[in-house]
């Protein structure tokens, strides 16, 4: 006996997120009350993803409309349904104030559960979940590209070994070890057995194979490795080989400097690339401060301040406490490689429809992009791009992303099982013991 289907009533967030969430639920039947349709129609305009994700939903309501009046319900290729419903024809529930939207929306929903439906309402929204909780409703995050935070691949693991394996390693540079299934670049800690303080760093090079880390990917551009996970992460960072790389950590452990330098070592000295892009998505932390004068470079200069204070520290002189004529020639040798289009600065928004070749391409702050915005920006990669995504999964400031669906987490999860990926966690704050203690306790 076949089950009767189930009504899932979408926030407009959830369409917002991801436009292919209107054919997720195979067999069932999606409801969009009118609210959502107004909701999308302001969204429309907009050039950024949640336009293009509200022209993508709304050009396919259109398609299906030609089927037969939404109203009605319209069949889709999943085997579900699709309908559009008017709030005046539900009934209120007394707590609801209808000239909220979110309420007009959770109306449907609870006049479909008034009516012996099985009902789920299905929101990005924590606020509008625990209202359609108190109703009675039963209530869902939009779980599709989610992943498991608390499981994510690490990139490495520690595992126990005979002393003699590691001499093996010290001489050979290659190291068969049964019974495991390392993933491609993954890094592996062996300690020996009868003497923990005795340990090697290698690099699976196939599910049963390890090899010694390579010497010339001790540091770049004078930077050097201040932990074990730093140094696995710049023998990604440099490897040519290695085409994406993720680098996840909280404040402090290096992602983006160890980043920059890479991409100056393999850009300038090495010459691997033609020049260095770095973009990072157009989120303020707090109150944002409006429109800001200037060109678009003037504007980006905003955004992209972090990104100029690690190139500050990297390409000055780390030894002491810095003249202010050090400064101005290190703020001088910055503004040069920019001018020389070395550096280039880009907002997300104008890296869509482009097409990328041989440049070493660094996105920062990727917890913040949405899985289907990640897929965007990878796949603008040209013949000989390496593409690096850095970020903090506890630092979102993206209202409808968390730790387990945001972008890079996702992708980090997706690609792990790949050749030519590389992903390291670091856990250790660098910048400062001040630091150390705000991303610790704070």
């Amino acid at each position: 006996m076949t089950s009767a289907p189930k009504f899932f009533i979408l926030d407009t967030n959830v369409l917002l997120h991801n436009a292919e969430a209107l054919n997720s639920f195979a067999d069932n039947i999606v409801v969009l009350p009118m609210t959502v349709i107004e909701e999308l129609d302001k969204f429309k305009s907009r050039s950024d993803e949640l336009g293009r994700n509200a022209r993508q939903v709304v050009r396919e309501l259109d398609r299906l409309r030609q089927k037969g009046p939404l109203s009605d319900g319209v069949a889709m290729e999943n085997g579900g349904k699709v309908m559009i419903v008017l709030e005046h024809e539900t009934s209120k529930h007394p707590s609801l104030n209808l000239a909220v939207p979110d309420n007009r929306i959770l109306a449907v929903a609870y006049t479909l559960l008034s009516q012996q439906k099985q009902v789920v309402f299905v929101s990005k929204d924590i606020n509008a979940r625990l209202k359609a909780d108190v109703l009675g409703l039963e209530v869902q995050d939009f779980e599709k590209q989610k992943v498991n935070f608390d499981e994510l691949f690490a990139g490495y693991r520690e595992i126990e070994v005979a002393g003699s394996l590691l001499a093996e390693i010290f001489q050979n540079e290659e190291l068969p070890v049964a019974g495991y299934d390392f993933y491609p670049n993954e890094f592996v800690l062996l300690t020996d057995e009868a003497d923990p303080k005795h340990t090697a760093l290698a690099r699976a090079r196939s599910a049963e194979t390890l090899v010694r880390l390579n010497k010339q990917y001790d540091s770049a551009w004078q930077i050097h490795s201040r932990s074990k996970e730093q140094r696995m992460a710049l023998e990604l960072l440099l490897d040519p080989q290695i085409k994406i790389v993720t680098l996840v950590g909280q404040a402090g452990t290096g992602k983006t400097l160890l980043a920059l330098a890479a991409a100056l070592e393999t850009t300038i000295a090495l010459e691997e690339y033609e020049k260095i892009l770095v973009s990072r998505p157009i989120i303020p932390l707090g109150k944002d401060l409006g429109y800001m004068p200037g060109d678009k470079d003037d504007k980006l200069r905003h955004w992209m301040q972090p990104i100029f204070d690690n190139l500050t520290y990297i390409l000055g002189d780390r030894g002491g406490k810095a003249s202010e004529k050090d400064v101005e020639t290190v703020r001088k040798k910055v503004e040069q490689l920019l001018k020389d289009h070395i550096i280039e600065m880009e907002a997300l928004t104008f890296i869509r429809g482009r097409s990328i070749p041989n440049q070493y391409v660094i996105i920062d702050e990727a917890q913040n992009l949405t899985p289907h915005e990640v897929k965007t920006i990878i796949s603008r990669a040209g013949e000989g791009t390496k593409m690096i995504l850095t970020g903090d999964p506890y630092q979102i400031d993206n209202p409808y992303l968390d730790s387990s669906s945001n972008g890079l987490a996702y992708t980090v999860e997706r690609l792990k099982g790949l050749p030519i990926h590389g992903h390291v966690t670091l856990r250790k704050s660098e910048r400062s013991e001040l630091a150390g203690v705000a991303a610790d306790y704070l």
